[in-house]
């Protein structure tokens, strides 16, 4: 019995159980919704099979014509985390870790805002260090393209990324049986301990003491770095992110994003909101 495909939109519906960063991982690193987690510019199909089980009316719509009841019942709850979780879990990790997504945007401005999930980040390259640490204690699933797939602890453990996911997977999945809510979404960074990549675009990168900050022992992405990865998909709560925190970046900082995006997305409004911030 085939698999479904669930490929969506780069605009992805926020709703209970449900994230844009997990949809950026169903749909392939080189579609992310985020982390990065929009506006519409690809509207592609999500095909369900017609067996039991499946409603017929699911088939041929896209991820946002979904209702919160079907996201739910087709891929499971999200545990509601939080930073102090990742830190105790990851506190025996014996690579580099941290958090990005909307808790590093919280942790930087002090404003509370609403999270889908939690995105503790490591290193791509040090996936066989994740899934030992993963080992009997959380199922980890290789999350793209429109499907998830079982890494399985004891098949091909220390094989390289490259080897043992699918193309185009850029996170993991993890939580502890199939009964239970998805506790992680482990987003996988290009880079190296001593050096952050930008995953769109390789020309960007920084020191990886310079992208990165800690408070109360747990490390997140910079602000700055957390919003060019959202500025792809300009979702409401990207903008209320960008709202509150650009003008508590220093000059020199919101320089440095002004000059990244006008590289990568040279017509993205942003760049003249930074301006007029005087970046």
């Amino acid at each position: 019995m085939a698999a479904h495909t669930a490929v969506a939109s780069e605009r992805v519906r926020q709703s209970s159980g449900w994230c844009s960063a997990c949809a950026a991982g169903l749909m392939g690193s080189n579609q992310w919704a985020s982390e990065r987690d929009g506006v519409a510019t690809e509207s592609i199909l999500v095909s369900f099979p017609r067996r039991r089980g499946v409603p017929p009316s699911l088939a041929g719509m896209t991820v946002n014509h979904l209702t919160d009841e079907d996201f739910l019942a087709l891929y499971g709850r999200w545990a509601p985390l939080t930073p102090s979780d990742v830190k105790h879990f990851f506190a025996s990790y014996p690579g580099l870790w941290w958090i990005a997504g909307g808790w590093a945007i919280e942790a930087f401005t002090g404003a509370s805002r609403e999270h889908d999930d939690i995105d503790p980040s490591v290193l791509r390259d040090d996936l066989p260090l994740l899934r030992r640490h993963l080992a009997g204690r959380l199922h980890a699933w290789a999350a793209a393209a429109g499907s998830l797939t079982p890494l399985l602890p004891d098949v091909d453990a220390d094989g390289a990324p490259d080897d043992v996911l699918p193309r185009g997977c850029g996170q993991i999945w993890a939580r502890p049986d199939a009964a239970s809510a998805w506790e992680y979404d482990i987003l996988l960074s290009p880079g190296s301990e001593q050096e952050w990549v930008y995953k769109r675009d390789s020309r960007l990168r920084l020191p990886m003491t310079r992208a990165l900050w800690e408070r109360d022992g747990v490390r997140y992405l910079r602000p700055e770095l957390q919003l060019l990865l959202k500025s792809r998909g300009l979702r409401d709560k990207d903008e209320r992110d960008f709202t509150v925190t650009a003008p508590l970046l220093e000059r020199s900082t919101r320089e440095w994003l002004r000059d990244a995006l006008t590289l990568t997305e040279p017509n993205h409004p942003w760049i003249a909101r930074l301006d007029d911030l005087g970046a």
